[in-house]
């Protein structure tokens, strides 16, 4: 049983396939699993008095060999589940997720894949630099231990929770900077809702915590990942199955009234500018925690990581160190080496932003035009900072440090300063 911030999850680890069939009862409320040919191989686990919603456990045989298991519950449940097949470290398992009827289930399979678009706002007087949001995901949780260590039996999601919150705690003490932790216990979260949450909350960057395993145990040292092209364009598949939600991807457009070609082109220019930002990201905390401890690949890597496909905001996953290997395992268990950790990476995201700020120059050429950049721009209707940016160019966050713009997008008829193109 794993409860986290708006679910409590029940898994049931089975010997092999299982159908079986839920359904809900009220007065009082009670949730009814029925497992066919099943039968409980010792006593289930204790269920926590402080559950907000599930009470007593009782298992029964009502007929043949159906397995009843009933949960008494506290409130009425919107009650999800499913079987999943070995895979991994892993055999056939039953997975029983509990939401709060009162509230609204977060859904991977239902939930799209984007936020719709924000609607132009009215003016607002500029309160200051805009608080950059990190988005930090410990990776793993809940049922889902991750790695283990050979010497301690250290687990995968204990470690990166443990980094997570440090680095969560350093960021929170930087000016103009908070963060986002996905997670914030042990429960587990679902790949794709973990960077839905990174763009529901508007996050600037997503940062991926792992600690990575090798049969071989002389393995040592860091690695960053980016996600690879490859990733990208299965990503890019999903979003034109839903042009309506993808719309905001690139910059508010509607790709309703565009051809396949015309959609799939839009979709990629934003992929490629996000994958683009990505790379440098992580070229810049690589460089950093290079200062921490030994790197396991000197230049940063790119792989179709699930996690890492948001396709606006710049992503990278973080292998801090082999657990597999006895004494970096040791290592990855002290606060200290958490600490540095941390700190390397926090000072990796810092030159990330310097490299952004409008005094910066592009870390590409600009374009292939020969044409003078303006200096302002008038804000058109139907166009968003993200669209803007892309025109010009530039990254989004250079816009709002020049132009003190808070999280809103800026109304119509507004001037905005644009930062001087490389040697103006």
């Amino acid at each position: 049983m794993w409860r986290a911030p708006d679910h409590t999850r029940l898994v049931f680890d089975l010997s092999g396939p299982l159908e079986h069939r839920l359904f809900t009862l009220a007065d009082p409320h009670r949730l009814v699993i029925d497992m066919e040919r099943a039968k409980l191989a010792g006593a289930l686990a204790e269920t926590e008095a402080d559950n907000p919603l599930i009470g007593a456990v009782r298992t029964g045989k009502p007929e043949g060999d159906v397995l009843r298991i009933v949960i008494d519950l506290k409130a009425e449940v919107k009650p999800r589940s499913f079987v999943l097949k070995p895979a991994g470290q892993y055999g056939h398992r039953l997975v029983v997720d509990l939401y709060d009827a009162r509230q609204t289930p977060e859904d991977d399979a239902a939930k799209p894949a984007t936020e719709p678009a924000r609607p132009v706002s009215k003016p607002e007087a500029p309160a200051g630099p805009r608080m950059m949001v990190i988005a930090i995901d410990a990776g793993h949780g809940g049922e889902d231990p991750g790695a283990l260590g050979r010497r301690y039996r250290t687990r995968e999601k204990d470690v990166t929770l443990a980094v997570a919150r440090e680095l969560a705690r350093l960021i929170d003490q930087t000016p103009n900077m908070k963060a986002l932790l996905i997670r914030d216990g042990d429960y587990y979260v679902g790949l794709r809702s973990r960077f839905q949450k990174a763009r529901k909350n508007r996050a600037d960057v997503f940062i991926s915590i792992h600690a990575d395993a090798v049969p071989a145990k002389q393995a040592r040292g860091s690695s960053v990942y980016a996600l690879s092209e490859r990733g990208a364009s299965n990503a890019m598949a999903r979003h034109l199955a839903d042009r309506e939600n993808a719309a905001d991807l690139i910059g508010g457009v509607s790709l309703n009234d565009k051809d396949s070609v015309l959609a799939r082109v839009l979709l990629d220019m934003s992929h490629s500018k996000t994958i683009e930002h990505s790379l440098l990201l992580g070229e810049d905390i690589l460089g950093e925690i290079k200062r921490v401890g030994h790197v396991h690949q000197r230049r940063v890597q790119q792989a179709g990581f699930a996690v890492l496909k948001s396709p606006d905001i710049p992503s990278v996953l973080v292998e801090t160190a082999f657990i597999s290997n006895p004494d970096e395992e040791r290592k990855l268990r002290t606060p200290a080496f958490q600490r540095s950790l941390a700190q390397g990476i926090l000072a990796g995201v810092k030159r990330f932003v310097a490299r952004q700020a409008p005094s910066a120059p592009p870390p590409r050429p600009a374009t292939v035009e020969a044409r003078v950049r303006p200096q302002e721009h008038v804000v058109q209707q139907g166009e968003t900072l993200a669209s803007i940016a892309r025109q010009y160019n530039l990254h989004i966050e250079a816009l709002r440090f020049l132009n003190s713009l808070s999280e809103t997008e800026p109304p119509v008829g507004m001037r905005l300063r644009l930062p001087p193109e490389k040697g103006g």
